[in-house]
């Protein structure tokens, strides 16, 4: 996939195109519809499939108080749009002189005469330009007057309800990864690179590796059945990872986020890591004693197994089938 930084302020644009256009944090199945409508496009005309997303997300730079976390990092997301199928992917760095561009100069400007797009797709609610005035009508009726054609993607529903980051980010907070997962049409997944902790997990029998995440959002406090990579192996491993401040240790300790590797005994430390969060085992709690809290994360192992096993052979069903 081509990868163009700074996209809107790049004079070596790659011209024509049709085009999605969106933040696509999470990148989850209502914006891989839109993703999916311009792939179709792009094959039936002949031309590339593209993606214009903005870095950072725009209330970062307007409001940053209010600013939601992120459910990607700006590498994770470039990687879920290759995933996705996209041949190009346009990176508008998001600042205030860009904000103050009104929806109209964008799509002459930008859109239009700069990347000369033959089709630009969005979600039925995606809002752009100066003061949020630009959206699928505008550019329905600039589309007929310059020559692009342009259309929204009605939202994908769960259990009723429109898909969001909103709505995945409040799951996430819930502990309810499950949810989450079916959303993002795929287990939600932290970054980072394994620290040094303070190996009180091997001093109770249960090591662990500790991650210092890039930034995106943690889900609940708790301990949760998932699975990790390494970036110097090849394979994926399932994980017992607790989120919180490990109360029965200590007292107002910082959060952590430490995974029990199971049935690995490797030096990870300073690698890069992808954990992915499947399901919620139990909340973080304080046990009366060190051998309890010992005994509990055997159980909570088990279940692990237990619970990855299972999915394993319901994943394996699916394909067979």
């Amino acid at each position: 996939m081509l990868i163009v930084q700074d996209a809107y302020d790049s004079t070596d644009l790659p011209p024509g195109g049709v085009a999605a256009i969106g933040n696509f944090d999470g990148l989850h199945r209502g914006q891989r519809a839109v993703l999916e409508r311009v792939r179709e496009r792009a094959a039936a005309l002949g031309l590339p499939s593209m993606a214009i997303t903005f870095e950072p997300h725009p209330l970062a730079v307007l409001r940053p108080e209010v600013a939601p976390p992120r459910l990607t990092t700006p590498k994770q997301k470039l990687h879920l749009l290759e995933d996705a199928g996209l041949e190009v992917a346009l990176v508008v760095g998001f600042t205030e002189e860009v904000a103050r561009t009104t929806a109209q100069s964008f799509v002459a400007d930008f859109l239009h005469r700069r990347l000369a797009l033959a089709e630009i797709y969005v979600g039925a609610r995606f809002a752009f330009g100066h003061k949020r005035e630009g959206n699928v009508e505008l550019l329905h009726e600039m589309g007929e007057s310059l020559g692009f054609v342009a259309g929204a993607v009605e939202p994908v529903s769960w259990k009723g309800e429109r898909i969001s980051s909103t709505r995945i980010r409040q799951a996430l907070s819930e502990g309810r990864a499950e949810d989450a997962e079916e959303m993002l049409g795929r287990p939600y997944c932290v970054t980072g690179k394994v620290v040094r902790g303070d190996r009180m997990g091997k001093k109770i029998g249960w090591p662990t590796v500790n991650l210092a995440s890039d930034g995106q959002l943690l889900p609940q406090d708790g301990v949760y059945a998932g699975r990790v990579r390494f970036s110097s192996l090849p394979a994926s491993f399932d994980c017992v990872t607790n989120i919180g401040t490990r109360p029965t240790v200590y007292e107002n300790y910082q959060r952590v986020v430490e995974s029990h590797v199971l049935d690995f005994n490797a030096d990870v430390y300073g690698e890069r890591v992808e954990l992915d969060f499947h399901k919620r085992l139990r909340e973080e709690k304080i046990f009366p004693s060190v051998m309890d809290l010992s005994a509990q994360i055997g159980r909570d192992v088990e279940a692990t197994r237990e619970y990855l096993s299972a999915r394993r052979r319901l994943e394996e069903q699916a394909s067979a089938g």
